[in-house]
């Protein structure tokens, strides 16, 4: 056969998994509840509460009574709840607002806890009728101590409060937006990457059918004439003529069997061609032409398939390149376990000088891709003028 070896097909891009996304409005960096920004939001909740409180302990401290003792009670877990039950927040500082006017003590923790439940309302919820079901009596609540006071400018007062209530429910309600058009154009890449993978996999497919149907029409119709020939040779041949011509009768049948198992693969999309493992190298020392030995362990180890089909596919190349390039050489096939499974193929001297067979120069490079993807190592070079290859797997 003079044509090159066709290349091995690369495998189908893996698809990966992407992970359950988490709910809209936690996609904000500052408004992030998953796992890997709660400790940070916690934290900075922590000292914003931290910061208020204190200022609400200082006027504590400045005007005594209970009803401030209950404000900063109040205001303190309001606001650390705020991101998981921000109507609630919106509630307390409702409550506190309303209270505190009643009574005539004017403090700002109140309204410093119910600007900042509307702002996180709004940017969890837009423009919806909770963030409305909180904007209203929130504003309505800022003028409670205008109705209680005769002193207060009521047209000073009303825009005070509006901008009051308005500020942290537009910066919230672009929190939102900013939110959704983050979302739509996450979504809109990761269709976009969908469509890459699939049109990549698509043409990887065409392109190994086209590679498959080449093999076919060339590659599998020269080996059949082979060994339609070698078989006709065995018949009306005498003697080593005869057992030559049967040698490369099996080798050709044997290379039809593996090409149909190629085109399979080919055609199917699969990643591997389906090997024997380590069962099938006894019977692959024994078709090889020549002087063979197996040392191997009994019984052999369980390893994993694609260990095992990486270790079929060492020993077959080393016998291959074996039998072109050191014709008539001993060889001996050794199967160890410890640590680690070693595969090593080793031949001798050659009797004569080997054919001008023509090779593909793919085999030792995708005998080592094979092993490097079984998580192995693999060394070929010459020793003792012979060669020796030596793959070694995990167990």
């Amino acid at each position: 056969m003079d044509s090159a070896a066709p290349p091995e097909a690369a495998p189908p891009r893996p698809r990966t998994s992407r992970p359950p996304r988490p709910a809209l409005w936690s996609r904000v960096p500052w408004l992030d509840t998953t796992w890997q920004g709660r400790r940070s939001l916690f934290l900075l909740d922590l000292a914003v509460t931290a910061a208020i409180t204190g200022g609400a302990a200082l006027e504590v401290v400045a005007r005594g009574g209970p009803s401030s003792v209950v404000t900063l009670l109040l205001a303190a877990p309001a606001l650390l709840l705020r991101r998981r039950w921000p109507l609630l927040t919106v509630a307390t500082g409702l409550l506190l607002s309303v209270v505190m006017g009643v009574l005539g003590v004017f403090l700002t923790a109140p309204r410093t806890v119910l600007v900042i439940g509307l702002h996180t309302t709004a940017a969890r919820h837009g423009f919806t009728w909770r963030t409305w079901l909180a904007a209203v009596p929130a504003y309505l609540a800022l003028l409670v101590p205008a109705f209680l006071s005769d002193r207060l400018d009521w047209p000073s007062y009303l825009i005070t409060n509006a901008v009051f209530t308005l500020l942290p429910l537009l910066t919230g309600v672009w929190v939102h937006q900013r939110a959704k058009v983050l979302d739509l154009l996450r979504e809109r890449a990761e269709t976009a990457e969908r469509e890459r993978d699939l049109l990549a996999e698509r043409a990887v497919t065409a392109e190994r059918r086209r590679i498959a149907r080449e093999m076919h029409d060339v590659v599998a119709h020269r080996v059949s004439v082979i060994a339609l020939q070698a078989g006709a040779l065995t018949v009306i041949a005498d003697g080593e003529t005869a057992e030559v011509a049967e040698v490369i009768r099996k080798s050709g049948s044997a290379a039809l069997a593996e090409l149909r198992d190629v085109l399979r693969v080919l055609r199917e999309d699969e990643s591997e061609v389906v090997a024997p493992g380590l069962p099938g190298i006894e019977s692959l020392v024994a078709d090889a032409p020549g002087r063979v030995e197996l040392a191997r362990p009994d019984p052999l180890p369980e390893v994993e398939p694609a260990v095992g089909r990486a270790a079929y596919r060492v020993v077959q190349e080393a016998l291959t390149n074996a039998g072109k390039h050191a014709p008539g050489a001993p060889v001996q096939v050794l199967l160890e376990v410890g640590e680690r499974l070693v595969v090593q193929v080793r031949n001798g001297v050659p009797e004569r000088p080997g054919g001008a067979v023509p090779g593909s120069g793919y085999g030792l490079l995708g005998m080592r891709e094979r092993v490097t993807r079984a998580g192995g190592t693999v060394s070929a070079r010459p020793e003792g003028g012979g060669y020796v290859v030596r793959a070694e797997f995990p167990c």
